[in-house]
């Protein structure tokens, strides 16, 4: 196996199953509606394929995450993710408390599945509640009520050693006081992890289309910076930090499978539309599959795997990479990392200039991080230390 600095992180696999109930108004991921409802068993046999040749990529690597992603994972029946689990195990050894996400819609239905989910192996599960507002939540697509989440999260507590959910804030209306009220009440129900989001307006979304009309307004950038600080303070007086800029922890409870990417770790990503970032004998390599399932899986049955890019990264790129992910960690980077992967240095004019701004704060010795003050020009700071 081909050593480089970016396997100190560990090694992930991430699968996308790509079905949806419904086609939230707001969101640009790779999901897809099928209501003629689909084939799980041919699914899972291309899945097993494509995992298989993912194993022949990026042999010999032991497994320390595994996220089940989408679309909404918590629709496949519990025994197709057990077969996935299993196709996992055999292209690759799984670590002894390898942590396994399943991402989960809160509705009655898909609850009651925990208990089989958790037979399969998935020992944590990430909800996707997005607000605890019955109006917010018909505003944002969403197709559970406020008790219908508030009891999944009662059966995920039950089910699951670990368990996380999503909110989204800067909603149409929203006010820093409800705000706080409602991500207070978020804290009272999350055991130790929550990933805060604040909406965006993405291209290609219906969201889009409205807001372009007028008939959609969402809070300007400086009520967006109240909200946010609030975030910030009501989860740091609850012992929920912001251990990257959209997820809160208690300390030990962060999200492993992220980490890794923002580590900037190894992982293969399998199903339709995933990405992955593999090492092989020329350096670190892109991969990406096709994105509309029927096409994959036609291209799975064809060739074995549903890949359309695979491309090495030059030493600029996996350092621009490393950066971008890097940053949006509290703890930062490790400069003498970036010059590993980079094949160069960072600019020291650059770092005293982001220092003496505020925006970054050396940690632990010679690491680099984002400060409060700096994370919300992210972006920014990013692109002028990879300058």
């Amino acid at each position: 196996m081909i050593r480089h600095p970016t396997q100190d992180a560990g090694f992930g696999v991430y699968v996308h199953w790509p079905f949806c109930q419904s086609k939230c108004p707001y969101c640009d991921f790779n999901s897809h509606v099928r209501t003629g409802g689909i084939d799980e068993e041919r699914y899972l046999d291309a899945f097993r394929r494509e995992i298989a040749h993912a194993g022949d990529m990026a042999p010999g690597r032991t497994v320390t995450s595994i996220f089940l992603g989408g679309g909404t994972p918590s629709l496949m029946r519990p025994q197709t993710t057990a077969g996935l689990l299993e196709a996992i195990a055999t292209s690759w050894t799984i670590a002894r408390g390898a942590e396994i996400t399943l991402e989960a819609n809160p509705t009655s239905v898909e609850a009651e599945r925990f208990r089989g989910y958790r037979a399969a192996g998935v020992n944590r599960v990430s909800m996707g509640i997005q607000a605890l507002n019955d109006g917010d939540l018909r505003r944002l697509g969403r197709l559970h009520s406020v008790a219908e989440a508030l009891a999944a999260v009662d059966v995920a507590r039950r089910h699951f050693p670990r368990y996380s959910f999503d909110l989204i804030y800067a909603r149409p209306d929203q006010t820093p006081a409800a705000w706080k009220a409602e991500l207070e009440r978020a804290i009272g129900e999350a055991a130790d992890h929550l990933s805060l989001y604040q909406l965006t307006i993405e291209p290609g979304t219906w969201f889009e289309r409205l807001h372009a009309a007028g008939k959609l307004a969402i809070p300007d950038p400086e009520l967006s910076r109240i909200l946010y600080d609030v975030t910030q303070e009501v989860c740091d007086r609850a012992g929920l930090p912001a251990y990257e800029i959209s997820n809160h922890a208690r300390p030990g409870a962060e999200s492993r499978h992220n980490l890794l990417y923002w580590r900037y770790g190894e992982y293969a990503g399998v199903g339709p539309g995933a990405h992955g970032r593999i090492m092989s004998a020329r350096g670190r390599t892109a991969t990406a599959t096709e994105r509309s399932p029927e096409d994959w899986l036609a291209r799975v049955e064809r060739h074995g795997h549903g890949l359309v890019e695979q491309t090495v990264l030059t030493r600029e790129e996996a350092g621009d990479e490393f950066l971008l992910m890097g940053l949006r960690l509290r703890e930062g980077i490790e400069p003498s990392r970036y010059r590993t992967i980079s094949g160069r240095m960072l600019d020291h004019e650059r770092i005293q200039d982001l220092l003496g701004y505020g925006m970054i704060a050396h940690r632990a010795g010679s690491r680099i991080a984002v400060t409060p003050a700096g994370f919300p020009v992210l972006d920014s700071v990013v692109a002028d230390l990879a300058a």
